[in-house]
């Protein structure tokens, strides 16, 4: 499976198009995915898409993206990156670079949001550019 991008999403993103668009956008989680497949495609991978609103299974899925040899992971863990010392150790034990995304930009939002301890593990956060922050996130993927 080394041809595969990991994308993992945390809680409250199957809400994504109906939660606060006016911060989070429109699209929905089934338009990026959407997106992200054709772009890999394009570029020879394959994306395994995954949300969940249990930090346990983030932490399962990044040990088995490197079980896998998946090539990268994506990472939105959305309120997560604030809190969780279980994820930002889950993306140090393992060899898979994951790339840390964010729709909004944290550092633009409340105090609490500007301190990401997924961010401090991660390889490179892309952040603040809505549904596009993914396909850079995968682009960046692809190269690494």
């Amino acid at each position: 499976m080394p041809d595969t991008i990991y994308v993992l999403n945390g809680p409250n993103l199957n809400l994504l198009g109906l939660r606060e668009p006016e911060i989070y956008g429109h699209d929905t989680l089934d338009d990026i995915a959407g997106r992200l497949e054709d772009r890999a495609r394009e570029l020879g991978l394959e994306i395994d898409l995954r949300q969940s609103n249990h930090e346990g299974h983030l932490v399962d899925w990044l040990h088995e993206a490197q079980a896998r040899e998946a090539r990268a992971v994506l990472l939105n863990a959305a309120g997560f990156t604030h809190t969780s010392v279980a994820i930002h150790d889950a993306i140090k034990a393992v060899r898979t670079p994951v790339i840390e995304v964010h729709l909004s930009n944290p550092h633009r939002r409340e105090a609490f949001r500007h301190v990401s301890l997924v961010g401090q593990a991660a390889r490179g956060t892309i952040a603040g550019f809505g549904a596009l922050s993914y396909m850079l996130a995968l682009e960046a993927a692809a190269r690494i």
